[in-house]
Formats: C-alpha cells, sequence, structure tokens
C-alpha cells in the first residue's frame, strides 16, 4: 500500500469520527434539552398535558436519520454484529470460569 492509499484511508477514518462525534454530541444535546423541557412542562402545566413529548419526538426522528447516515442501516443488528456479540459473550463466560 503507498502513501496515497493511507493518507486517503487516514482522512476517510478521521471524517468518520468527526461525524460519530457529532452524532454523539447530539445525543447529549437531546436528552440536556429535552430534560429541560420536560421540567419546564412538569413545573408550569397545570393540566399536565405532556407537550414537551412532541419536541421529543421530532428531534428524535431526526437523530435516528442522523444515526443511520453516520453508521448505517444495518450496523445494528447485523450479522457481524451477532458475531462481535456472540464472541464478546463467549470471552464473558470463559472469564467468569476462570475466577470459579
Amino acid at each position: 500500500m503507498n502513501d496515497l492509499d493511507k493518507e486517503n484511508r487516514y482522512l476517510k477514518a478521521k471524517e468518520r469520527v468527526a461525524a460519530e462525534k457529532k452524532f454523539y454530541t447530539s445525543l447529549m444535546s437531546y436528552f440536556v434539552f429535552i430534560l429541560f423541557l420536560a421540567g419546564i412542562n412538569y413545573y408550569t402545566d397545570k393540566l399536565n398535558y405532556p407537550w414537551f413529548l412532541w419536541a421529543a419526538f421530532g428531534w428524535g426522528i431526526g437523530l435516528v436519520f442522523q444515526a443511520i447516515k453516520v453508521f448505517g442501516y444495518g450496523t445494528f443488528f447485523s450479522t457481524s454484529w451477532e458475531e462481535r456479540k456472540i464472541k464478546e459473550y463467549m470471552n464473558e463466560d470463559k472469564k467468569n470460569d476462570l475466577w470459579k
């Protein structure tokens, strides 16, 4: 592999890390802001109408699309995910057996 290929792979990886960082920042902002809205809703609405859920739902849809864009559609439950989880659980069992 030549230096140009390595540099291209590095730049792609860097872009992906930046996209993931942006997603996780958006996710944290979502939780903080929705909790803030829920607090306002709780303390100001005497009719107990949970209007903050509309904002949570709308923003949540946007986060789902952002996650699909960043991680891909099949990332969460693909066969490679299943294989990784199986290996992870097998390793956990192996570690637990060592301590018994």
